[in-house]
Parts: structure tokens; C-alpha cells; sequence
């Protein structure tokens, strides 16, 4: 390993950890050796990179600033490897994708799925996350791409693909509402409702329904979780308020009816496939962006609400 990136792997674990004794046990060297290493650049800069404490050691603002840079420097470092084993043909790599929570069943897991199936040495780890959560993930860096609502006011953003979802209500089969395609909002007076709270980013819409209505609603039981709603919904104990994203599994298998609220006053969201504008895609994450884009147009309503079409399994071949 280069002389430098050596000293950046000491100097970070110990600025992690706050002691040379305790990073020389982390990373089974000497201290002596990593202390070594921490003079010899100290000297060159003409600075110290760490205040000396009673109770160990704590970054000087000439420190921090390595700290951070350090930190850049890896995740590039991590994603030149990963483009140079591309071209050597290896196809390996790792992803991180960022997703809201209404994604974590059907489209994605069957998508990742796929994904390895093609470049089984590609692996991804896939955070769920709050709508804005997931933005912040994609500004800083922290993922190679994210799909979250609302994505046209923010700066540093590349949206890759995206569709329209709509909000509309949900009901068991055999409830008044189930087989209406579309209603204005004021059909769910006099049921009990089962709505979303903050931060889920429906709710602003339904904050927008209630006051441009003034209807008086029965609001059952509020949450701030898309499966809790959708079960208390399969329960009987009232007419959920959610998107057509949100419920496609259930829909698709004929547990559950959405219809549509159509109401002038109301948008359709926008979901988006996104990645970050001053960021280029490593080999691996290039090779998922692909597999996301070509089926992202069926969480779009009303492709979302279809039937599901299943490949057929051929016999002698893994499903799992």
C-alpha cells in the first residue's frame, strides 16, 4: 500500500477513536509506527494534526480538514477500483440505493433480483428511508441513487426516469367504494378513515383536501407507517387514504380496492429515479441504474394497479 494512503488509514482511525494505543489494537500495528507516521506529516505541514489531551487525542482544525478529505478520498478510491475491474471484465461491485418505504415489497426486492441474477459479483445494500431522508442521501454522497417524490425544486439532483402516482382511497372488496374507478374526495364522508401522518408526504395532500372541502371527517386512526394503514385497512376498521403506490402488492392480488380521487385541486406526485448531478456512476451502479430505469414505468398509475404478469419458471432454474 502507498506510503500515503497508509498514513490516511492511521491517521482516520485513530481521529475516529481518539487514541494512538487503541488504533495501533484496531489496526494490528505498533504504535510507535502509526505515531511515526502522524509526526513525520505533522512536520511536513509545519502544524499539528491533533491536540495532545490528558484524555487522548482530539483533531486540530488542520486535522479535521485531512478528516474530511480522507473520507472523499476512499469513497473515490472505492469507485476507481470499482470502474477498473469493469474493464478488466470482473463485473463486481457494490451499490447503495436509497428508497422510501412504500418500495420496500415488489418493484425493488424483484428488481434486485434481476440485478444479481445478470452480475451476480454486483452487490447492493438498500437503506429505507423517510421521502427527504432519501433526497439527502443522494445530495451528499452517502448512495449511488434513490427513488423519493418530488424531486423538481432541488439542485444537485439528476432524475433518471420518473412517473405519475396519485392518491386515491382504499377499501376491502364489497365496500361501496371498491368498484369505483374514480370519486371526489367528499365520498369518504361518513366512514370511518384511517389516514397518514407526518412525515409521510401524502399528508399534505390530505391537509389540502380537508381544508379546500370542509368536510368533517371521521378520522378513525392516523399513522405514520404505509403497512400499518394498509393493515388496519384489511382489518375493516375503515377506508384508507394512500397513493396507488403504496398499495400495488395488495391491489395487484385483489385484497384491497384503490380508487382514485379526483378532485381538480389535486396533482399528481412525481417519483423519481434519481442520482446525484455532480457524480459519476460506477460500473456496478451504472449496470443497476439500467435494471431500475427499464421497469421503472410500472409504478406509474394506472400501469401500477394492472394485473402483475409473472414469468413463468423454467424448470431446473433457481427462484430464490
Amino acid at each position: 500500500m502507498p506510503a500515503f494512503s497508509r498514513f490516511l488509514r492511521y491517521f482516520m482511525t485513530v481521529g475516529r477513536l481518539g487514541s494512538i494505543r487503541k488504533a495501533a489494537d484496531h489496526l494490528n500495528v505498533s504504535a510507535s509506527a502509526i505515531d511515526r507516521q502522524i509526526l513525520n506529516v505533522e512536520a511536513d505541514l509545519g502544524m499539528p494534526l491533533f491536540e495532545r489531551l490528558s484524555t487522548g487525542l482530539r483533531l486540530t482544525a488542520a486535522g479535521e480538514i485531512i478528516m474530511a478529505a480522507g473520507t472523499g478520498w476512499q469513497k473515490n478510491l472505492a469507485e476507481v477500483r470499482s470502474q477498473i475491474e469493469a474493464l478488466r471484465g470482473l463485473k463486481r461491485g457494490h451499490v447503495e440505493v436509497a428508497v422510501i418505504d412504500a418500495l420496500s415489497k415488489g418493484y425493488v426486492p424483484r428488481t434486485i433480483h434481476a440485478l444479481r441474477d445478470r452480475y451476480p459479483g454486483i452487490t447492493v445494500n438498500v437503506r429505507v428511508l423517510k421521502n427527504d431522508a432519501v433526497r439527502l442521501a443522494i445530495t451528499e454522497g452517502e448512495v449511488d441513487f434513490g427513488i423519493f417524490f418530488e424531486p423538481q425544486t432541488f439542485r444537485g439532483i439528476t432524475v433518471r426516469a420518473f412517473v405519475d402516482v396519485v392518491l386515491g382511497l382504499l377499501s376491502t372488496p364489497g365496500h361501496p367504494l371498491a368498484n369505483q374507478r374514480e370519486v371526489r374526495f367528499s365520498a369518504c364522508e361518513g366512514y370511518p378513515l384511517i389516514v397518514p401522518a407526518d412525515p409521510l408526504a401524502v399528508c399534505q395532500q390530505v391537509a389540502v383536501l380537508e381544508g379546500m372541502t370542509g368536510l368533517s371527517l371521521d378520522k378513525a386512526v392516523s399513522s405514520d407507517d404505509i403497512q400499518m394503514i394498509v393493515s388496519l385497512v384489511l382489518e375493516g376498521l375503515g377506508v384508507g387514504v394512500l397513493t396507488s403506490l403504496d398499495v400495488i402488492t395488495e391491489v395487484q392480488r385483489k385484497a384491497l380496492a384503490f380508487t382514485r380521487i379526483s378532485d381538480p385541486i389535486l396533482r399528481p406526485m412525481t417519483l423519481a429515479l434519481c442520482s446525484s448531478a455532480s457524480r459519476t456512476p460506477s460500473y456496478a451502479a451504472g449496470a443497476a441504474l439500467a435494471e431500475f430505469e427499464s421497469g421503472f414505468a410500472q409504478l406509474g398509475y394506472p400501469a401500477s394497479l394492472e394485473p402483475a404478469i409473472v414469468p413463468p419458471i423454467v424448470p431446473g432454474t433457481q427462484t430464490g
